[in-house]
């Protein structure tokens, strides 16, 4: 049998690497390359075209691609059939989400309603978010910015605007806007690679070919949080995640219109659990 080898492949497909693939599955590099290698020996194919450190799939892996995503949804839905009621008086739900609001909500109506189901949240950007539910390590994923793709199944939770962050005593505290073009030459902090906070806010840099004074990458919306509160320099988040913090004041930004689009999605294969459906249902409310 060759499940272990299967899914092996199916994490580097999805991570676009096998560092990345190793870890998501608790394994080391050279455990896993060597698994990838037994499919391709064993059959005489290349599944993968390596070029430095990125492997992009072949067409043979292309197709294998798509049965291994449909190998394991069948297994997760053996386990749903296995571990859940009818009533849902049982089973597990698990979530990613790029920040923990935009679906509390949500969670909390659904347990009133199914108790019994216990339910997960990770907490991560867009990026790890749709690898998790590629790899099904998560069972619905709430983000921004969702990536065409006739797999999902997709539905809008919530519009808002970006909005800069900035300490109590600087001078924009006090004005509460800001033109987006005054942020040139600013120091400007942004998430890491992978977050649309980040994505949306160099676009319009570039788009204005402006350029900060200097660039800050700092992993974590609450870090960011912390070194704006430091002085190190301006930061950015939706304005529902501003939250509440004394140290800092939240500043809309004028003459451009940057708004985060927060959505639910899910595996289109994987909407017809008992579990994903009724987490569904209850956010359609």
């Amino acid at each position: 049998m060759y499940y272990a080898q299967l899914r092996a492949f199916h994490a580097v497909a999805v991570h676009g690497g096998f560092s990345k693939a190793a870890e998501s599955l608790g394994l080391t590099q050279p455990t896993l390359s060597d698994q990838v290698k037994k499919l391709e020996r064993d059959f005489d194919v290349a599944l993968f075209n390596r070029v430095r450190k990125r492997s992009t799939l072949t067409e043979t892996g292309r197709r294998l691609f798509e049965i291994t995503g449909s190998m394991l949804d069948m297994e997760l839905q053996a386990i749903d059939l296995l571990s859940e009621t009818a009533a849902l008086r049982d089973g597990q739900l698990t979530i990613a989400a790029d920040a923990p609001f935009h679906v509390l909500r949500v969670i909390g109506e659904f347990r009133r309603q199914f108790p019994g189901v216990s339910v997960a949240l990770n907490i991560g950007n867009s990026e790890a978010i749709m690898a998790q539910l590629l790899e099904f390590r998560a069972d619905i994923g709430v983000l921004a910015s969702v990536p065409e793709d006739p797999r999902l199944k997709v539905m809008t939770l919530r519009d808002d605007p970006l909005v800069a962050v900035v300490p109590t005593g600087h001078p924009w505290a006090r004005a509460g806007a800001v033109d987006f073009g005054e942020l040139q030459g600013q120091d400007v902090i942004l998430r890491e690679r992978g977050s649309t906070t980040r994505r949306l806010i160099e676009d319009e840099f570039q788009r204005r070919a402006m350029t900060p004074a200097t660039l800050i990458e700092i992993e974590g919306r609450e870090s960011v949080g912390e070194a704006v509160a430091a002085g190190i320099g301006i930061g950015f988040v939706s304005e529902p995640e501003f939250g509440h913090d004394n140290r800092l004041a939240m500043v809309r930004l004028k003459g451009c219109e940057l708004g985060m689009r927060e959505s639910m999605v899910c595996l289109d294969a994987r909407h017809a659990t008992r579990t994903v459906a009724a987490f569904w249902d209850v956010a359609a409310m």
